[in-house]
């Protein structure tokens, strides 16, 4: 339903564009959102973005460097990160609802299997 891909090694202040491809099921979903779950710690809102209208949102943590988009024609959601810091560094799922706009993971009905993105110092 969500194939994620594009994690990787990366040093810290680099960049890297994680995409999720939607099919099935999620073709309904008109919120699709990115999350991320480092070692140890719990999973994490971190963009989401509004199919239909554009609209996005992202964490705090986050702003002025990820920027979430989406493209219609692939039916895919991506996330540009930029000045990718060590404490960046986790799982990065996606995740899609029918509507609700928003950052509980347990709002969340569809998950890719997540991609791994490492930020060294």
């Amino acid at each position: 339903q969500l194939q994620a891909s594009g994690g990787g090694l990366v040093q810290a202040g680099g960049s890297l564009r994680l995409s999720c491809a939607r099919s099935g099921r999620t073709f309904s979903s008109s919120i699709m959102g990115w999350f991320r779950q480092a070692p140890g710690k719990e999973r994490e809102f971190v963009a989401l973005i509004r199919w239909g209208a554009g609209t996005t949102y992202s964490a705090d943590s986050v702003k002025g460097r990820f920027t979430i988009s989406r493209d219609g024609a692939k039916n895919t959601v991506y996330l540009r990160m930029n000045s990718l810091r060590p404490e960046d560094t986790a799982v990065y799922y996606c995740a899609a609802n029918k509507g609700l706009f928003s950052l509980r993971y347990s709002d969340y009905e569809f998950w890719g299997q997540g991609t791994l993105v490492t930020v060294s110092s």
